[in-house]
């Protein structure tokens, strides 16, 4: 079995982390003690193809594989887990559900829109009672498993 990166893999690590470099590790401290969204560090990774690293083509991603998705935030990781952690709740709960659930209609209106940056995804969950505590606070409702 081959673990060795592919020339597109390579250049995705060197333009993401020319990026990191440039533009997420200088912000991280500040982001991370105020809690402010990066949106500027966020804007600017559309047009580059980063939020869209894994999504077809057809729908305006860059038609990346899963080792080039990993490869983008392991790097944003690197400079700022925030950044990070927001890019990967755009691309994999958010944009990924669509491209995985979504109906055509959907996937034109809101993927395009998503991988280049257009729009940002982020994924909400909530149960009455439990708030976001998903693991310790949700009930099963099933009436198949009610007691």
């Amino acid at each position: 079995m081959d673990f060795e990166l592919d020339e597109e893999q390579r250049m995705v690590r060197q333009a993401v982390r020319e990026f990191v470099e440039r533009e997420v590790k200088p912000r991280a401290r500040e982001v991370d003690e105020t809690g402010q969204f990066p949106w500027e560090t966020i804007r600017k990774m559309g047009p580059l193809g980063f939020l869209g690293i894994n999504m077809p083509e057809e729908y305006g991603g860059a038609g990346g594989d899963k080792i080039s998705l990993a490869i983008l935030l392991e790097e944003l990781g690197r400079g700022c887990g925030s950044t990070g952690l927001i890019t990967e709740a755009h691309i994999c709960l958010a944009s990924a559900s669509i491209a995985d659930f979504g109906t055509e209609e959907q996937k034109r209106k809101y993927l395009v829109p998503l991988a280049q940056g257009h729009m940002l995804g982020a994924l909400s969950l909530t149960e009455p009672g439990a708030g976001s505590d998903l693991v310790g606070g949700v009930k099963n409702h099933s009436p198949s498993r009610r007691q």
